[in-house]
Order: structure tokens, then C-alpha cells, then sequence
């Protein structure tokens, strides 16, 4: 089987999102070939160049997303009329409708114009050779303009300024640049049998291309819900443009998640957000991320259950994970068992993260002095701060093994990673109840509201009394991790979909005889699958002939060469 794999930000680059993942699942599926089709985020991400890749990788295109040069289209009379025409159909979807349009809830006509517009420009794209110049005219502001300012229109949408035109219209250019790429020809998307997205948003849009114009079914794998992800960073916006935009996406996800032939939330919390946006829920199969358990299994397996005076945290360092709330709850802990000390494992992430990092061991040496065991003893602060490659934590799995209780104190959460590898070191585990923490839990261990110190002292001090509790909802956890949320069985799970979903697609390749001439019916589902029955003394070439059908696959170019593809 060959399968589109269509990626933003991540793989096959050495840095961003979902790279470990996909990677993970193209080595585990090597009875497969693989096309990647990748979107980059930024120069610097191309310059750090890709990972290996393993040889059932076919080929690698690419297109970055973070710039567009003009493609130098100069449209006619008539395909300025059509550009308007889409244009301000797609305008118009997003400024009309009420309320719940932001979060997706669309009605059956509203979806139907958005997604005759997108690919009315797609097409419009294909005939002409490009889209980025149009995007950018003022035919497009005007368009826009004319959507907000008309009757029905939203109250949020009127009420947008010049400015806020603008900032829409140049992101609305930068979203859509997946439609000018060259990639929606029988040589390219339209020789896959199945496309692969690997996160919602601007990667699934190839995929609804290559569906509307080569019939490819699409997968969409979500661990993180991209509608979700755009409402939690677009805080500073202008209350027109965050409108605006939401819909845009909520639109745009409601079109993925109706095109899809499957879906698959990486937990229960991303599938009420895409239930939500429209996904049908027959066509949702959840699939648990799958993490490496091999690196933990020393610490799961050992008899040693870490110092039963310690509590370990370890994540990214930022206000989501509101280390404020574990510090003061610590202050509570240490009223009651005095000796318990608190070990933070991580590393800031940017600015921000490096202020509240700031914040934290200012309040850390405010709520504890250091202490000493005697009058000439050194003295040191019962909480430590560090990061992996130290001394004392040269790996996350010597973090967990140095305490008997693992804490996540997290505000907004989505799949729990550092929870699950706590999981897979046997240790029992206190966190709040956020994102996807139950889910993955599911008994194994302590759950608490958010926000809540009190909460979360009297349930680490519960732990730290009770060695026998602990042990057992440590065996409990590194139980459950091992049968969900392993590399293996991600894998398995994801190569019965790919065979579920080409089984129950209609066949899009001629098959001829000897002689050349076409064979009716002579593909059944079952040719998909590898076996016996494949054997036949019969050729398939793809409708238009690709190359690959007759000679060997393209071989993916070097990391640093000229990419395939275009950028607009």
C-alpha cells in the first residue's frame, strides 16, 4: 500500500511536532511505502535539515508555510471574476451564521458554501497556475469587507476595521497556500492509495484536495485538536479578527472531519472537541499515542520504589502547568510530613517560560528556607529545581526512579505524556483533573480538581503514608501503560485502518490484460491486501500513467538538496 503522509511542522524535520510519532509509525509499517508530504513552519526548521529516514520512504516533498514568494500569476477578466466569485463565497461563510459557528457548529447549507468556495479557489488555483497573488490583492480585502458589512452578517464580524481586514486577509493567504501547490496530479497525491494526515488544520488541506480531485480517502489523526490549539493562542487578538478566524477554522475543521473516511482522537477529551465540530461518530477511532516503554522498564521492573520522602514533577516549565499551585500545596504537605522534599525536572519554554521559572524559585525560597541537619551543616532548599543531563537526573527515567510519588498540578492539559512515562516506572501518581488525566489513569491513581493546593496536599500526603497503596497503584499503572499506550500497539492499530479504509474504497486504478485492454471489475477490495490472492498475471497502472505504476518508486532527496513541490 502507498500512503500519503501529510505533515505541518514536524516530520521529517529534526525538530516539531508529532516527529517522534510519525517516525515511529513509518518504521513500524515497513510492509507499506510512504510519500511525505511536508509543511514547514520556519526557515530555521529547514536548515536543521531531516532525521533518517528509513527506505520504505518513497519520497519527500516539501513547502514551507512561513513564507511565499509571488508566483507572478497575472489572472484574466474572467479568472478575476471567478477569484472574486469563491472569494467572497468563503468571506461570506465566515461572517454569517450565529454564535456557534466559532466553535464549528454549522448547519448542513453553511458547511456546504465554505466547502464550495475552498475548492471553487482550488480549482481556480489548479486552472491558472497559483492563488498567492490573488490572496494578497485588494480584491480580496474588498471581498472580505463586502461579507462583513452586509445584511445577516455577525455583530462580531461588523463591527471589523480596516486593520482587522488586513490581519484576516493575511492570515486567511497564509492558510490557503496548500491550494496553490502542485501536488494534486495522478503523479503526486493522486497516486497514493490512501492520504495520512498527521494533525488537522493547514496538513489535512492537501488531503482534502487529493480527495476532491483524485478521489484518495483521508485519515486525520489528531493527538492535538488544531481548532482547539488556535482558540488557546489567539488571546490578543482584536475581538473581529479572533471571530473571524475561529469561524475560519471551525469551518475548515468541520469540512476535514466530514471528507475523512476515519478520524482518530489521540484520547476522549480531542474527540468531544471534533464531535463537537461534526465528526460523525461512527467514523471516530481513538488511538492512544504510542511512547517508548523500553527506556523505563529497568525502573519499572526494580524492586526499589525511590526515596519515600520525595515528590517528583517533570514537564515543560510554563503558567499551564501552574507549579505556583504545587508549591503552595507543598507548604501544606510539609505542615504534615516535615521531611518530604519536592524535585521540579525541566527546562523553561521561551520567554515566558523563563519568567515564570523566575517566579517560581523566588517563591520556592520565599515559602522555604533552606535548612541544615546540624549547626555545621550546609544548608539547601527542600524544593529542587534541575534539568535532565545533570548530575542528579541524567535521564527522565532516573526522575521518576527518585521519588515514590509523581505530581502533575497542570491547568489545561491534553495527553498526559509525562504522566504515562510515571506509568511505565511503576510510580503512583497525583494530578489534577484536566485534558485527558482520568482517561489515561483510569484508576491507577489519585485525581484532583485543579487549582486546588488543599486537594492536592491531602492526596500527596495520603501517598506518602501508605508504601503498601503506593506500590500497588504503581503495579496497577505500569500495567495499564503497557497495554495502551505502547509503540507497538499504536502500530497495530493504525495498520488495521489503513486496510479497513482501502477495503471499503472503490478501486481508482484500470486494471489491463495482456493486451492491454481494460479488465472491468477486475480489482476487488482484496488486491489491497499483501497475500496469495495479489498473484495475478494482470499490470494496474493509475489513470494517467503514472511513473510509478511501471518503474521504481522516487527515492527521497537529501536533507539539505532541492526539495520537490512548490511554495505558491
Amino acid at each position: 500500500m502507498r500512503i500519503g503522509l501529510l505533515t505541518e511542522g514536524g516530520y521529517p524535520y529534526v525538530s516539531g511536532d508529532a516527529r517522534l510519532w510519525c517516525d515511529r509509525l513509518v518504521r513500524g509499517l515497513e510492509q507499506h511505502e510512504f510519500d511525505i508530504y511536508a509543511l514547514s513552519r520556519s526557515e530555521r526548521q529547514e536548515d536543521d535539515g531531516w532525521v533518517q529516514l528509513p527506505p520504505q520512504v518513497g519520497r519527500v516533498i516539501t513547502a514551507p508555510l512561513w513564507t511565499a514568494p509571488d508566483d507572478g500569476v497575472v489572472y484574466g477578466r474572467r479568472a478575476r471574476r471567478r477569484f472574486a466569485e469563491s472569494y467572497g463565497e468563503l468571506a461570506a461563510a465566515l461572517c454569517e451564521g450565529g454564535a456557534g459557528d466559532a466553535s464549528g457548529e454549522s448547519s448542513a447549507a453553511e458547511a456546504d458554501r465554505f466547502a464550495s468556495a475552498l475548492y471553487g479557489l482550488a480549482e481556480l488555483a489548479r486552472d491558472e497556475g497559483g492563488l498567492v497573488g490573488a490572496l494578497r490583492s485588494e480584491t480580496a480585502v474588498r471581498a472580505l469587507e463586502r461579507a462583513c458589512r452586509a445584511p445577516g452578517a455577525r455583530q462580531t464580524a461588523r463591527e471589523a476595521r480596516v486593520p482587522d481586514l488586513l490581519a484576516v486577509a493575511a492570515h486567511l493567504e497564509r492558510a490557503l497556500r496548500p491550494l496553490s501547490f502542485g501536488w494534486y496530479e495522478d503523479d503526486g497525491l493522486g497516486a497514493v492509495d490512501l492520504c495520512h494526515a498527521a494533525s488537522g488544520g493547514p496538513a489535512a488541506l492537501p488531503g482534502l484536495l487529493a480527495h476532491h480531485f483524485c478521489g484518495v480517502p483521508l485519515l486525520v489523526t489528531e493527538y492535538g485538536v488544531r481548532l482547539r490549539t488556535h482558540y488557546l493562542a489567539d488571546t490578543e487578538s482584536a475581538p473581529a479578527v479572533r471571530a473571524l478566524l475561529a469561524a475560519f477554522h471551525g469551518r475548515l475543521a468541520t469540512e476535514t472531519y466530514r471528507r475523512a473516511a476515519v478520524v482518530t482522537p489521540g484520547n476522549t477529551h480531542a474527540r468531544r472537541w471534533q464531535e463537537r465540530c461534526g465528526a460523525e461518530r461512527e467514523k471516530l477511532r481513538t488511538v492512544y499515542p504510542g511512547m517508548d516503554a523500553a527506556r523505563f522498564a529497568e525502573v519499572g521492573e526494580s524492586a526499589e520504589c525511590g526515596d519515600p520522602d520525595r515528590l517528583v514533577w517533570v514537564g515543560r516549565v510554563e503558567p499551564a502547568k501552574d507549579l505556583i499551585s504545587l508549591l503552595h500545596a507543598f507548604a501544606e504537605i510539609r505542615k504534615e510530613e516535615p521531611k518530604t522534599r519536592l524535585r521540579i525536572v525541566g527546562a523553561p519554554t521561551g520567554h515566558e517560560g523563563a519568567a515564570y521559572l523566575g517566579h517560581c524559585k523566588a517563591l520556592a525560597a520565599q515559602l522555604f528556607p533552606d535548612e541544615a541537619e546540624g549547626l555545621h551543616a550546609v544548608g539547601d532548599n527542600p524544593v529542587s529545581f534541575e534539568e535532565l543531563g545533570g548530575p542528579e537526573v541524567p535521564t527522565l527515567a532516573d526522575a521518576y526512579a527518585s521519588g515514590a510519588v509523581t505530581v502533575l498540578s497542570s491547568v489545561v492539559e491534553g495527553f498526559p505524556i509525562s504522566l504515562v512515562e510515571a506509568m511505565f516506572c511503576g510510580r503512583a501518581t497525583v494530578s489534577t483533573d484536566v485534558g485527558a488525566v482520568v482517561e489515561v489513569i483510569g484508576g491507577t491513581g489519585l485525581v484532583v480538581p485543579p487549582r486546588n493546593p488543599k486537594a492536592l496536599a491531602e492526596a500527596c500526603v495520603t501517598l506518602l503514608r501508605d508504601s503498601e497503596r503506593r506500590e500497588r497503584l504503581g503495579a496497577a499503572a505500569r500495567a495499564r501503560a503497557l497495554e495502551l499506550f505502547t509503540v507497538e500497539q499504536n502500530i497495530t492499530a493504525f495498520h488495521s485502518i489503513y486496510l479497513e479504509i482501502v477495503s471499503h474504497t472503490p478501486v481508482r486504478r484500470v486494471v489491463l490484460d495482456n493486451t492491454g485492454k481494460p479488465l472491468p471489475f477486475a480489482a476487488p477490495a482484496e488486491a489491497h491486501v499483501p497475500g496469495h490472492w495479489t498473484e495475478l498475471s494482470t499490470r494496474v497502472v493509475a489513470r494517467g500513467g503514472p511513473g510509478w505504476a511501471a518503474g521504481p518508486p522516487v527515492r527521497a532527496t537529501p536533507p539539505f538538496a532541492a526539495t520537490e513541490g512548490a511554495s505558491g
